[in-house]
């Protein structure tokens, strides 16, 4: 290393950026052991102690464990929206059938690979998600049904899109409740139900 080189101070990782990498590190923690022991055993300084924080540092960042949850579910909401995102390019060449097999395979996969996920169900909604950002997920879905049938107006397409997340939602609870066995079931049973009505309201 030359004298010049040396010489430069070290980059600084600037404040904003170690603030949200605690954070995302605090959320990982909070996850896997929400995942472990579910939502009401979970407790501030178990999620301390998986961050490798100290208590201090996870109270720094979030007030309460209702926090830490909503902080997860906002997180989470924006991934689904991501992984919905392509399901909008491709609705036009799907029949309704394979549309609710996606729509199922892509809520399904994220349920597996984030395994808080179910567990948070139990947990309290103390915190309200900006009305804009719950209609982003049902405008992708707007969009989806018109690249299905174009000529939904708008105002229609939304109101089949969110009569769609009613129907998607109800499964949750049932979903976590089930054995492992009977979720590949209670999962076709809710596909029947979305195909039956999407053929009729998306049929030109």
């Amino acid at each position: 290393m030359s004298k010049a080189e040396m010489s430069k101070p070290s980059r600084r990782v600037p404040q904003q950026e170690r603030g949200e990498r605690r954070v995302a590190g605090l959320l990982e923690a909070a996850a896997a052991v929400i995942a472990e022991v579910g939502y009401e055993a979970s407790t501030m300084t178990a999620i301390a102690d998986r961050a490798g924080a100290s208590i201090g540092a996870v109270y720094q960042y979030f007030p309460n464990k209702e926090a830490v949850v909503h902080a997860l579910r906002m997180q989470y909401g924006d991934e689904m929206e991501e992984r919905w995102k392509p399901l909008t390019r491709d609705a036009a060449k799907l029949t309704v059938k394979h549309l609710v097999d996606r729509i199922f395979e892509v809520l399904v996969d994220f349920m597996q690979s984030r395994p808080a996920y179910i567990p948070m169900l139990s947990a309290p909604k103390t915190f309200k998600r900006d009305p804009a950002a719950r209609n982003r997920l049902r405008e992708h879905f707007a969009a989806l049904y018109r690249e299905k049938r174009p000529d939904l107006t708008p105002e229609a397409a939304f109101r089949i899109a969110n009569v769609s997340f009613q129907v998607i939602k109800a499964m949750n609870p049932l979903y976590a409740e089930a054995q492992e066995q009977e979720r590949e079931e209670l999962v076709e049973e809710f596909k029947l139900v979305l195909t039956s009505y999407l053929t009729t309201r998306l049929r030109a």
